[in-house]
């Protein structure tokens, strides 16, 4: 009798883990569609800004010690 509960609540253990994986895997899934739509709908920047600095700019970094 006691091995037979003892198995009985190995399996609910078991069904129950595997329904605690299936959600933290929807979730997983929803969070990265969520987290693809906001890196999509950054604005990209204007490229004609780069074409109007000169084209020394941006190639030494001035430092002091």
């Amino acid at each position: 009798m006691n091995v037979n509960m003892n198995t009985s609540a190995a399996l609910v253990q078991n069904a129950s883990d595997a329904v605690g994986v299936a959600v933290l895997k929807k979730a997983n899934d929803i969070q990265a569609q969520t987290a693809m739509a906001l890196i999509n709908a950054i604005p990209q920047p204007p490229q004609q800004s780069a074409a109007n600095l000169p084209p020394h700019l941006g190639q030494n970094i001035n430092t002091t010690a």
